[in-house]
């Protein structure tokens, strides 16, 4: 069994402020940094901890990877700095670029930033903050039982996200043990090759996924009323 570190990023608040569509796979001691802190986590996420329970076909890369958290270099971002700590975060479990997926089906590049208590999407191109989605509010997440990059975030009581990661693994455990650390709670995972989201808009979707040879073949379809 493979032992992984995961490093946080803590937020000093001493610091100034300042019809079908197939889609591609998209595929220590404490050091302050621009008053943050980079810190390991508590413990080692081991292959047992995450929450996949055998189900989840993974990519050989994927067993043998370090989780870094901080993929952007949050500190030097003073945009990122200003939302988190306007919003009061205290600590950031990771961040990193993805792809969304909007209603009409096109794909944007945002920022993912996970901390605490919530979900942040960011706009990297015009520095917006697109949306905040507070941890409390997710009921689940949804993915393939294959090896492709897709997953869902479900929100019942706003609409749901899709978006694809090649850290995707790292993405959805840090999701769950946020859940751990915060409540009694515990986040759902539902593995799944054909699953409907919200998209938005009062459009439900469907992403199906299918294992050809050489890779997993995507389809995302809206559904009929």
């Amino acid at each position: 069994m493979d032992s992984r570190s995961r490093r946080r990023v803590l937020i000093d608040d001493r610091s100034p402020a300042s019809g079908a569509v197939e889609r591609p796979v998209v595929a220590g001691p404490d050091d302050d940094v621009r008053g943050l802190k980079f810190r390991p986590s508590d413990g080692n996420v081991t292959e047992d901890q995450e929450p996949f329970m055998g189900i989840k076909v993974r990519r050989k890369a994927s067993l043998h990877r370090d989780y870094k958290g901080d993929y952007i270099d949050v500190p030097s971002n003073q945009y990122l700095m200003k939302i988190l700590q306007k919003q009061g975060e205290q600590s950031v479990l990771f961040a990193d670029k993805v792809l969304k997926f909007t209603a009409s089906g096109k794909m944007k590049r945002r920022i993912l930033l996970i901390t605490e208590f919530a979900i942040y999407i960011i706009d990297p191109e015009t520095d917006t903050l697109k949306r905040r989605i507070a941890l409390a509010a997710v009921d689940k997440i949804c993915l393939s039982e294959l090896s492709d990059n897709f997953f869902t975030i479900v929100i019942p009581t706003e609409y749901d996200i899709l978006m694809a990661s090649t850290r995707k693994t790292e993405i959805v455990t840090v999701l769950v043990e946020a859940f751990k650390s915060s409540s009694d709670y515990e986040l759902e995972v539902v593995f799944s090759n054909r699953f409907a989201y919200n998209a938005g808009g009062e459009v439900i979707k469907e992403i199906q996924f299918e294992e050809v040879e050489g890779g997993v073949k995507t389809r995302i379809l809206r559904k009929q009323e």
